[in-house]
């Protein structure tokens, strides 16, 4: 035999080690025999040897030890026991190379299914361990960082409070109110200060609204002089003026014979700017005063929902302080101030009992001039005052809107001036945001208000 054939002795014995594998693992009822191996000629040893009868024997496995338990095991259940050792005590001619590693593809490089299965379950179990305690470390981290954040970075604080940046939904074109159902309303825009312009919505009364199709803007002001009342409405954080919940609200009010003219404040929806207490406070005291200019002797009525409850009483306190107060304030899931609100905020809960929550939090949120402090603002307002709340508000809790209620009428400036609060149970899941929904709604107002629900 040619000395290059004799040298392949290895990849031949892998080729027939990894085939009796994989017959075994695969059912077979007997190992396959093994023919005589070739011995070489013309190298100086001894004639080979007369040829032996084919016996039976296990395959090595270079992933685990010849004598280990694991190819014990593997061995006894597929032939009698003859390990790695006595093989090639047996057989001189089965020999690694040089290295200690055979050659071919019997060296470990294929495993059958049932290998896989006893090799891959201990890996997955640990890489699953391993993930989880990677997580609640990246948890934990974030945990520890949040405080530290808002504390170095008031402006964050800021922006979780207005959370303008949140436009929802997203996709709606507010130029196009008809898109959200409001085929009855005009979009326009007005420059609330020099550069600032501010996007503007301003529903009539709902049996008008054959008499509004494609009427301009001019049509929509004189409008504003008839004996419908006017409700300015100052929603909350988040959104746009498009939201879903605002737009039924609109359009409740609309049918109840209602103007509505509503706006997104400086840095909300496709208005300009930044967002701040105080230029929201500005915003609607521009929107308040250009309404005031086109009424002759029409109800006008402010409306503040959540976060827009705030910018309402503040406005009020402005219009009071200057001798022209509105005919009445409407304030929908009010709050005492902005330092009890954030407290009581789903969203502070996580941090609500770490030690130092105020310093790190609620001093955060004044530092950014944001107070909304409507319990001192009620002290300073002299109107009709009406105050709707749901026992199930989770965002702004009953317990909030109860208080501020208790202050009002204890209120010297507001004695003599109508008070009233109006609770709906748990039952009715109105929530934070679906007071709209109660059909008791326009009667409310109307009685409050004196007008005739339409």
């Amino acid at each position: 035999m040619p000395v290059s054939a004799a040298c392949d002795w290895p990849q031949q014995l892998g080729a027939r080690l990894s085939t009796e594998l994989l017959e075994a693992h695969r059912g077979l009822g007997s190992v396959l025999r093994r023919s005589p191996l070739r011995h070489r000629q013309d190298t100086g040893r001894t004639p080979a040897s007369p040829r032996r009868p084919a016996r039976r024997f296990c395959v090595v496995n270079t992933r685990f030890p010849l004598s280990s338990p694991v190819m014990r095991k593997r061995n006894n259940s597929l032939t009698p026991e003859l390990d790695g050792g006595s093989l090639l005590d047996r057989d001189p001619d089965l020999k690694q190379r040089p290295g200690g590693r055979a050659e071919g593809p019997a060296a470990g490089d294929h495993r059958g299914p049932a290998e896989e299965r006893t090799m891959g379950k201990p890996f997955r179990r640990l890489g699953l361990l391993g993930k989880v305690k990677r997580f609640m470390l990246w948890l934990l981290v974030v945990y520890v960082s949040v405080p530290f954040l808002v504390k170095l970075c008031p402006s964050i604080q800021a922006k979780l409070v207005f959370l303008n940046f949140v436009r929802m939904p997203y996709f709606i074109d507010l130029k196009r109110p008809l898109d959200q159902g409001l085929n009855h309303t005009h979009n326009f825009y007005l420059e609330a200060e020099v550069g600032l312009r501010i996007g503007v919505w301003h529903t009539v009364p709902a049996h008008m609204w054959r008499e509004a199709q494609e009427k301009d803007g001019d049509w929509y002001d004189s409008m504003l002089s008839s004996t419908h009342p006017v409700i300015l409405y100052l929603h909350g954080n988040a959104g746009t003026r498009g939201g879903d919940h605002r737009v039924q609200l609109y359009k409740v009010l609309s049918s109840s014979g209602y103007h509505v003219v509503t706006f997104d404040y400086r840095g909300w929806g496709d208005s300009d700017g930044s967002p701040s207490e105080g230029g929201m406070t500005s915003d609607a005291l521009f929107m308040y005063d250009r309404l005031k200019q086109r009424l002759n002797k029409t109800p006008l009525y402010i409306w503040g929902h959540s976060l827009g409850t705030g910018v309402a009483t503040n406005l009020v306190r402005r219009l009071c302080d200057r001798g022209s107060p509105p005919d009445a304030l409407i304030l929908e899931s009010p709050f005492t101030n902005i330092r009890e609100e954030a407290r009581s905020h789903p969203f502070s809960m996580v941090y609500r009992f770490l030690p130092g929550f105020d310093w790190f939090f609620l001093d955060a949120i004044t530092a950014n001039n944001i107070r909304f402090a409507s319990d001192e603002n009620v002290n300073h307002i002299s109107c009709r005052l009406l105050i709707l709340h749901a026992e199930d508000d989770t965002v702004v809790p009953f317990h909030l809107g109860q208080k501020l209620y208790n202050m009002a009428a204890q209120s010297k400036s507001l004695s003599g001036h109508k008070v009233r609060f109006v609770s709906f149970p748990s039952s009715l899941s109105y929530r934070h945001k679906f007071i709209y929904r109660s059909p008791e709604l326009p009667n409310i107002l109307s009685d409050f208000l004196g007008t005739v629900s339409q």
